[in-house]
């Protein structure tokens, strides 16, 4: 699957600036110090919003857990399984493929994923024997 840009912007939701996901060049969000000559909100907190968290309440936050806070927004899981649906239809739509090319008695006998793999492994090693012979 090729991924774009957009598919970057999607992750990122809205009430979180560069500096405190720790994407950007004024020192990485860690706090009002390391804030470059010029970056936004140098040493301001952020956030005046209730439930919105303070540049200063993320300055203590890992790394990791910026990224757990990110992840755990609307937006986020929304672009997420978006993307998850895609990437399982194109999934599904290999394994049809993959099925109309198999010989099975009926034609049109359903199979399982699991199954359409063994008979495809199956049905290659009888095409090499034939070949071979």
């Amino acid at each position: 699957m090729m991924l774009n840009s957009d598919t970057v912007e999607l992750d990122l939701p809205p009430t979180h600036s560069e500096a405190e996901s720790g994407f950007s060049d004024c020192g990485g969000g860690a706090g009002p110090e390391s804030a470059g000559p010029g970056c936004p909100g140098g040493g301001q907190a952020r956030g005046s919003e209730p439930g919105e968290p303070g540049r200063k309440d993320l300055q203590h936050l890992s790394r990791e857990e910026r990224r757990r806070r990110r992840r755990a927004t609307a937006k986020y899981r929304t672009a997420h399984a978006t993307r998850e649906r895609i990437r399982v239809e194109a999934f599904n739509l290999a394994f049809a493929e993959l099925r109309k090319l198999l010989p099975t008695l009926p034609p049109d006998k359903k199979l399982s994923k699991i199954e359409i793999l063994r008979l495809a492994i199956c049905y290659i090693s009888y095409l090499n024997h034939v070949l071979d012979v």
